[in-house]
């Protein structure tokens, strides 16, 4: 008898984490490894530990649905985010699937053979190996590689130099003078806490306002604790009703007009009311909101009225040795830079290469922007696919729920394999095809191209990284699996 299938899943973070515990809930197939350039689970989660890295979507509805937790805060910090990750794979068994410190730098398809050829690089002793596996799924997602702004003269800075996404803990920020460049999400939660001590000298350069809402951040009362560990009904409760309040927010929005226009004028007056006048005329953005992200407000604007702390709209010109010029010619010294300057969502960073000889990047080059069939499956790559990808991020949504419906789908894609009943898959390209301009049509009459944004290539080309419509729509479509297969898959049953 043929050995069963071989699934390779590349990233153990949360979406490397939901396929496998979708394989082994729903298939009960334990036939897969994940590899992991990191020695542990939980990618962004794991990464990210700059001072005030907290989620942004209430913690009922950012964990799984499997796997409800009993929650400490409404929006958990990093710590505990990243505990609930490691306590997921141990309770599958995950570990023995996962091969830690070890890469995917690069993987090809062999049609001969009907597997992918993958090499893998230890990222403790640089020893490179080539495995194979019939299945290749990307968990890599797009908050993985940082981007660092693109300024001249950045390798010259003689100072301390890291990005928010790789704090660099063993740099003392006490007595310095520091310079953030960005003022998107992360900044918003580090810099209230980097400026409390008023030894620490910070100005943060910024190029485009953010539309700002209260926070929701509570800690959860011992009653209500209580009620969930013996109430367990009220965890599904309290999931729905994030789901609920949050679905409500796309509509107001995203989808309306005259609603969004009432929510704008809401985030107006209380930037108003909470940030320092001088500041005002600065915070309040132009563009309608829901084309960028939205940011909810973590003592942001309380600290601007810290006098340790400045924001400077002037834009940088260069880097110098011992700080910045800017393009209104004041050089003003620093001692650290800390870039808070996003991540890199629109290049897809491992050369996969399928059976039409390009990698899964110049692909996306050549479509002039990344697209995959329900962000899942790319042509000319069978038995490839990907969670969390093109299209599949929302402005208001959980990415863990994401994910997790993802996962779900793509386990029952590949059960004709894992069963030995076919050999491979591959998403046609009319169906992709028209799948994007089903969904860049919808994009188009959406508030997402008025403004410049890590939604779209470049900032400013075509929109890759959203998905054009509510948490509930992208449930339904990823249920359609029979009208997929039949509209869009393509079946190869001979056997390699």
């Amino acid at each position: 008898m043929a050995p069963s299938p071989n699934v390779a899943v590349i990233g153990a973070g949360t979406g490397g984490l939901a396929l496998a515990i979708a394989l082994k809930r729903q298939l009960s197939y334990d036939n897969f490894t994940i590899y992991e350039k990191a020695s542990e689970v939980g990618g962004t989660w794991r990464d990210n530990t700059y001072p005030g890295c907290a989620s942004d979507i209430a913690m009922p509805w950012y964990s799984f649905s499997t796997d409800l937790h009993d929650w400490t805060h409404s929006h958990g910090f990093q710590p505990v985010i990243h505990a609930y990750w490691i306590g997921l794979a141990r309770k599958y068994d995950l570990y023995p699937h996962i091969a830690f410190n070890h890469a995917v730098i690069s993987a090809e398809w062999d049609s001969a053979a009907q597997v992918y050829r993958i090499i893998t690089r230890n990222t403790i002793t640089g020893e490179e190996k080539t495995v194979t596996a019939n299945i290749l799924i990307s968990a890599v997602g797009i908050l993985d590689v940082p981007r660092y702004a693109s300024i001249r003269g950045v390798r010259e800075f003689k100072g301390k130099m890291f990005h928010s996404a790789r704090w660099n803990e063993t740099v003392k920020l006490v007595g310095k003078r520091v310079a953030v460049i960005g003022n998107g999400a992360s900044a918003t939660q580090f810099v209230p806490i980097i400026t409390q001590d008023p030894a620490v000298q910070v100005m943060q350069f910024c190029r485009t306002p953010y539309w700002l809402l209260p926070s929701a951040h509570s800690e959860y009362s011992p009653l209500r604790r209580w009620l969930t560990r013996n109430l367990f009904f009220l965890m599904r409760f309290w999931r729905w009703m994030v789901f609920v309040k949050m679905e409500v927010l796309y509509i107001a929005v995203f989808r309306f007009a005259i609603l969004r226009k009432l929510v704008m004028k809401y985030s107006t007056n209380y930037i108003k009311k909470h940030a320092p006048a001088k500041d005002v005329k600065d915070l309040i953005p132009t563009y309608p909101m829901g084309c960028k992200r939205i940011l909810f407000d973590t003592n942001y604007l309380a600290a601007l009225h810290r006098p340790n702390l400045a924001l400077n709209w002037d834009g940088i010109e260069v880097v110098t040795e011992g700080g910045i010029l800017t393009k209104k010619g004041e050089t003003i010294p620093f001692d650290v830079l800390i870039f808070a300057t996003g991540f890199a969502t629109d290049q897809y960073p491992i050369p996969v290469r399928g059976n039409k000889g390009k990698t899964i990047q110049e692909y996306y080059e050549a479509e002039e922007g990344a697209k995959a069939y329900l962000g899942t499956s790319i042509p000319g790559f069978p038995n490839f696919f990907t969670v969390f990808g093109p299209n599949t991020a929302t402005g208001h949504a959980s990415v863990i729920y994401t994910s997790e419906i993802q996962a779900k789908y793509i386990t029952q894609l590949i059960k004709p394999i894992l069963a030995q009943k076919a050999t491979s898959l591959e998403i046609k390209v009319n169906a992709t095809d028209a799948y994007n301009e089903k969904i860049q049509a919808r994009l188009s009459r959406s508030v997402f191209p008025h403004c410049s944004s890590w939604y779209r290539v470049g900032g400013a080309g075509k929109i890759t990284n959203i998905f054009p419509g509510a948490a509930v729509t992208f449930w339904a479509w990823l249920r359609k699996l029979k009208e997929a297969i039949s509209s869009g898959l393509s079946e190869d049953d001979g056997g390699g």
